[in-house]
């Protein structure tokens, strides 16, 4: 069987992230259940806020184009992203915005995909309202999001120093949600 090829990346680009600690979790995890993965950092894919305007003078930013491209050839994805005021960060949203404007011939990025989703937080609640509207535009774009996700609160006391979570519930359920994605982006693949 041809392993899946997922590709993982954070909504949050700050230096010292829990959330791309949880994605470095994550990507341990789909290491085991030998999935090709490529890791990148929004940082590298860098979009100006989204305009209409700017779109219509300047066209769609090549940023946008790559990653676009990039998220089409693999089969599914893990992201991670901090929560916002009970949602996504501006970097996740606009980056998905922008996406969304590439044209169909060039990519399409998230319809007939599988996603798997995680957010770590400061606060007990682990970022969980967020995960609800991360869900809910990836669905509405076309994938499909694994019903198995992590939300890891207490998130600056959550890691070891291998960047490992230390409880147990939140491990089990980033393995669940590692091995949901892995199962379903191979049946992709057949």
């Amino acid at each position: 069987m041809i392993p899946p090829q997922i590709l993982c990346f954070s909504g949050s680009i700050r230096s010292g992230s829990i959330n791309v600690r949880l994605l470095d979790a994550a990507i341990r995890e789909l290491s085991s259940l030998d999935c090709e993965i490529t890791r990148i950092s929004l940082e590298d894919y860098i979009l100006p806020i989204y305009n209409g305007d700017l779109e219509e003078k300047e066209g769609i930013p090549e940023n946008a184009i790559k990653l676009a491209k990039l998220m089409a050839a693999h089969d599914g994805y893990f992201i991670t992203c901090p929560e916002y005021n009970g949602s996504l960060s501006a970097l996740m949203k606009n980056t998905i915005d922008w996406m969304t404007r590439v044209p169909v011939e060039q990519a399409v990025p998230f319809k007939d995909k599988v996603a798997a989703i995680g957010a770590c937080s400061p606060g007990g609640m682990g970022g969980i309202a967020m995960l609800y509207h991360l869900r809910e535009i990836l669905v509405r774009l076309g994938s499909l999001v694994v019903s198995e996700q992590v939300a890891v609160g207490n998130g600056f006391n959550a890691f070891d120093d291998m960047d490992r979570l230390t409880d147990e519930r939140s491990s089990q359920f980033l393995k669940a949600a590692a091995k949901s994605l892995a199962t379903k982006a191979a049946t992709l693949k057949v």
